[in-house]
């Protein structure tokens, strides 16, 4: 495992495990620096004593060979693990130049040493800035929140108003610079990869031209070379992308970050200040506790953690809890606080202080605690879907007929006539198209799969991941296989002709990765899979006609057991993960303000290629003129793409793009809410809990229904009803 993600949610928690892996991705950083370093004064040697070239070059070589790169995530892309693996190929190279004793670095300032300086200084000077103004940040906020939480109640309303205004101030601004350091840290992290490798690889260039003997070794090199140029600009465009999407993140969690705070149903977590009281006359203290309330099994683990002495991390206490009850100010001379009543300790009752009034509710919600009669005990965090796109007969019509008119343009379809318009830019169909398949309730290739569909592109063989994905493709429904195999088809037409479009396969992956498969998690986590969302998608265009035209054999080693997803729950030790929730898109409603639903790059990858859609339409009065005239007008009068392709959809496919679901009791299988659906095990199955059914292959189930566990279903079987896993059965 690499280094951990950086949830920008756990910004506003700031737990210690949040501090902790920050302090290692510091570490790295200053790894990278110190490495910098070296390989300057390296460079100098090279330079400067060209009497002991042999010596400096050894060394040089040295420590390139000794340095690798830390990754994000559990598992790094080929691209990736060319380049970590680069730094060894030119240790290698340099130590079979050595032999030759040729000056051949008479360049190796502006290729190589003036790049890294560059980088160590510009990026790796801001993170250390950054890191300084953070500390800061975190000493003031502390120091001003326990000023406040030490205040009297008895002071006078306004005093205490202001006074919670301030530390409010302080907190945000806290929480801002706190984004802002975890942004850069994970940014300088993937930009090292191509910003230190990149200039290196310059640098051997003009070895080769001042190498007099090494032409042979300098051809044996160029298809390494070049393989690395290319796996370089894949990690670059790759970073793009996650950074695009990394500040979309944080700016979703920056505009309401209570949504994220909070959303896991398994525990809650936060910082409790706990009074310890001693024997007289030493009174009482408190001792601040970042705290875990599990709700089902109601323990609260309590650990000590102080920012400001080095981010020590104390011994955890853990108590089982009786009841809460919300202490009075006329009690107790401090505000937000909560008497908790404990289990393990008859009779002893434990006091602790939240931060704030809202964070006081948030505490007394979650503990079940009790209130005056007729007081809110807090809010309840959720998240509602809106009404989505619909992967119906109209749909599948829809991408059948746009596809169609974007490579022919002339010829006319049945159901959506797409070809008539001959003023219609093709980008208005591509991005329609394409925005038709964001709006879906879930992507093409389905939540449930996604995993399965990561999986072999984090690891194994060309020929591996190709069954692998060729087996996930057809676990699919078929719709959506359906569907997805006609844009393949279509996406390997565009890569065809990319000399004239620009549209290689690794663009079309990067561009449409994200569109056909995502995961639930909206996370930062979730964001670094992106790159290996974009090699799925290249292998599915390599190979359309194989995975889409073939049915693997029962041999095929995607067709074993599916591993069953857990159901056993634990107490979670980072932080709970937001629940991907797509915005409700309506097109007929779209104003002409709607902001640009179609990117360039989007509109490029379907329809850029003239030689695939330049033939001009039959000529002819369009059937519906009247809205034909109003898209052209939209256009006309520099409308954004957006409120076009709204006007086109409205007309060209009503209830294809924003059919209002009248089947409110279906899952997004198909599987309906009520008895009476039946299923097929495809696999065998031995219980684990006793919630589980055990079953052989072909038992037949009834009264299915999808399950409050995620990747469950509950059945009935001989009379018995239980739990079943939902990849190990098809419905019948």
């Amino acid at each position: 495992m690499g280094l951990h993600p950086l949830e920008f949610s756990e910004c506003y928690l700031d737990s210690p495990v949040f501090r902790e892996k920050i302090k290692s991705h510091e570490a790295e950083l200053d790894k990278t620096n110190r490495f910098i370093k070296e390989l300057y004064k390296d460079g100098k040697n090279l330079i400067n004593a060209t009497k002991q070239l042999v010596l400096a070059q050894r060394k040089f070589a040295q420590s390139l060979g000794e340095f690798q790169f830390e990754y994000i995530g559990d598992a790094k892309t080929d691209d990736e693990r060319c380049i970590d693996e680069s730094l060894q190929e030119f240790s290698n190279f340099l130590k079979n130049l050595e032999d030759q004793r040729e000056l051949m670095m008479r360049n190796i300032t502006e290729t190589l040493m003036k790049p890294l300086e560059k980088f160590r200084k510009e990026q790796l000077g801001s993170a250390k800035a950054e890191r300084k103004k953070y500390e800061k940040e975190t000493e003031k906020y502390y120091s001003s929140l326990e000023k406040l939480l030490n205040m009297s109640a008895k002071k006078k309303e306004p005093q205490l108003q202001e006074a919670d205004s301030q530390v409010e101030t302080i907190r945000q601004h806290f929480q801002e610079e706190s984004l802002d350091y975890v942004c850069k840290l994970q940014e300088i992290q993937e930009r090292k990869k191509f910003d230190c490798v990149e200039p290196m690889l310059a640098f051997f260039q003009t070895v080769f031209t001042f190498y007099h003997q090494g032409f042979e070794l300098a051809n044996d090199f160029n298809h390494y070379k070049k393989a690395l140029q290319i796996n370089i600009q894949n990690t670059r465009s790759r970073f793009e992308g996650t950074r695009v999407e990394v500040f979309e993140l944080m700016k979703r969690i920056r505009e309401v970050p209570q949504e994220y705070k909070q959303t896991s149903p398994i525990s809650s977590e936060g910082y409790l200040y706990v009074q310890e009281k001693r024997p007289p006359p030493f009174g009482s203290s408190w001792v601040k506790r970042y705290c875990t309330f599990v709700k089902e099994q109601k323990i609260l683990h309590m650990v000590t953690f102080d920012h400001r002495s080095g981010g020590k991390m104390g011994e955890t206490e853990s108590v089982t809890l009786k009841s809460c009850v919300r202490k009075t100010t006329d009690m107790l001379d401090r505000r937000f606080c909560l008497d908790i009543e404990i289990t393990d300790r008859p009779g002893t009752v434990l006091t602790v202080q939240s931060l704030s009034e809202d964070d006081h509710k948030f505490w007394i919600h979650a503990m079940g605690g009790k209130e005056p009669a007729g007081q809110y005990l807090g809010k309840t965090y959720s998240k509602e879907r809106g009404i989505d796109a619909q992967l119906d007969d109209v749909g599948l019509s829809f991408v059948k007929n746009a596809i169609n008119a974007i490579e022919t343009r002339d010829e006319k379809s049945n159901d959506v006539d797409l070809s008539t318009c001959e003023d219609w830019d093709v980008k208005t169909i591509t991005s329609t198209l394409k925005l038709y398949l964001r709006s879906l309730p879930e992507p093409l290739m389905t939540y449930g799969l996604y995993k399965d569909f990561i999986a072999p592109a984090k690891g194994g063989s060309p020929e591996s991941r190709s069954q692998a994905i060729h087996c996930l493709v057809h676990k699919l429904p078929e719709k959506n296989r359906l569907v997805l195999g006609l844009l393949l088809k279509h996406l390997a037409t565009v890569a065809a002709h990319s000399k004239l479009n620009l549209m290689t396969v690794a663009n079309l992956g990067v561009v449409f990765g994200p569109t056909l498969m995502r995961p639930q998690e909206d996370t930062v986590a979730a964001i670094m899979d992106l790159k290996f969302q974009n090699i799925v998608v290249e292998i599915l265009i390599e190979q359309h006609e194989k995975i889409f035209g073939d049915v693997p054999g029962p041999s095929s080693p995607g067709l074993s057991a599916p591993t069953r997803q857990s159901k056993k729950l634990s107490v979670r030790q980072n932080r709970p993960l937001a629940v991907y929730n797509p915005k409700k898109v309506d097109l007929q409603t779209v104003s002409p303000t709607s902001p640009d639903v179609g990117s360039n790059s989007d509109e490029a990858s379907l329809g850029s290629n003239e030689s695939v859609s330049s033939q001009s339409t039959a000529s002819g009065t369009p059937p519906e003129k009247a809205n034909h005239g109003r898209i052209l007008a939209s256009l006309s009068t520099g409308d954004s793409p957006g409120a076009c392709i709204a006007v086109a959809a409205s007309q060209l496919n009503s209830g294809a793009l924003a059919k209002a679901s009248s089947d409110g009791d279906k899952t997004v299988d198909g599987v309906t809410g009520g008895g009476g659906k039946r299923a097929m095990a495809v696999y065998p199955c031995e219980a684990e809990h006793e919630s589980e059914l055990s079953f052989q292959v072909g038992a037949i189930f009834s009264a299915v229904a999808p399950s409050r566990e995620p990747g469950w279903l509950e059945g009935e079987l001989e009379g018995k009803k239980g739990l079943i896993p939902e990849n190990y059965v098809e419905m019948l």
